[in-house]
């Protein structure tokens, strides 16, 4: 009796009206999300079948052993992180600069046709605009025959593309939105009055931001990072396409190894070693974060 009082009580209580509320919704986040990447962390384990497409259910180190103990994996995922940070730090940085004026010096009534505007890159798809920045940075593309016209080169700059910086800025680009929006967020949260007594407390303006504004802004900026960095460590198509092919990147790895070599224990183990790198480099912002405004705000 007491156990079905208990269970009467929780069934009219808010928490299993917010729970049936939101089950639907964590029902398909466990089959869309949580089965495949179990799935594949089981596979990582599995061993690869001589016969195509399927591997054998004994389960085994050897695609992790393989992993560090190849040279050519670790490089590339080192690689992977590298782009990755580079092009957050890149895109973050640019992205401030943006959010911040947008925040503080356009107009109320203007915000929303800036944020318009800042969202006009997902008119298109992604792959259209890799391509773009490919015609742009091509060989007989914009930037050269641009300096060709104004006399200031005689042969086309081949070094423009098929290189990492070609990727970063492509990448950049193409995440610039994602960066800006939430910082933008952030900043307006903040209530003005605090930098106005920072002022009148004798802090300069350089000083007023970086002991007040960029602290409260700091959720935007963690959130911009980590939905920058997460994706393009495993970007497909812009090392294919703006690399060439030549600077391959983790995922086009995995590509390779699972369907390129009919591999798929090890694709799965080279992207699950993928996500944790990504993860710890993730925890390690976050820490590094907190740590960043404990300083701040003794």
């Amino acid at each position: 009796m007491h156990e079905r009082g208990w269970w009467e009580r929780f069934r009219r209580s808010e928490d299993a009206a917010g729970l049936a509320l939101i089950s639907p919704t964590l029902i398909v986040g466990l089959a869309l999300l949580a089965a495949p990447l179990g799935l594949m962390v089981i596979y990582s384990f599995l061993t690869d079948s001589s016969v195509p497409a399927s591997v054998e259910w004994v389960f085994t180190l050897e695609n992790y052993r393989a992993i560090f103990a190849e040279r050519l994996y670790t490089a590339i995922l080192e690689r992977s992180l590298y782009v990755s940070v580079l092009v957050t730090a890149v895109t973050v940085l640019l992205a401030f600069p943006v959010a911040y004026y947008v925040s503080f010096h356009v107009a109320p009534n203007r915000k929303s046709l800036w944020l318009f505007l800042i969202t006009i890159p997902f008119w298109t798809s992604y792959l259209i605009r890799v391509f773009l920045w490919k015609v742009i940075l091509g060989y007989n593309g914009v930037v050269n025959s641009g300096l060709k016209t104004l006399g200031l080169i005689d042969d086309p700059l081949s070094f423009l593309l098929y290189n990492v910086n070609s990727i970063v800025i492509t990448l950049a680009h193409a995440y610039a939105p994602f960066a800006i929006l939430p910082i933008f967020v952030a900043l307006e949260k903040i209530d003005r009055s605090l930098l106005e007594a920072g002022q009148d407390l004798g802090e300069s303006r350089l000083m007023t931001f970086w002991r007040v504004t960029l602290p409260l802004a700091m959720p935007g900026v963690v959130a911009a990072v980590l939905i920058v960095l997460i994706p393009t460590v495993g970007d497909y198509v812009t090392p294919e396409v703006i690399g060439g092919g030549k600077i391959p990147m983790i995922a086009n790895l995995i590509q390779n190894r699972m369907l390129g070599l009919d591999n798929r224990p090890l694709g799965a183990a080279l992207a699950v070693v993928a996500m944790a790198a990504v993860g710890l480099l993730s925890l390690a912002f976050v820490l590094a974060n907190r740590r960043f405004l404990k300083k701040n705000a003794r």
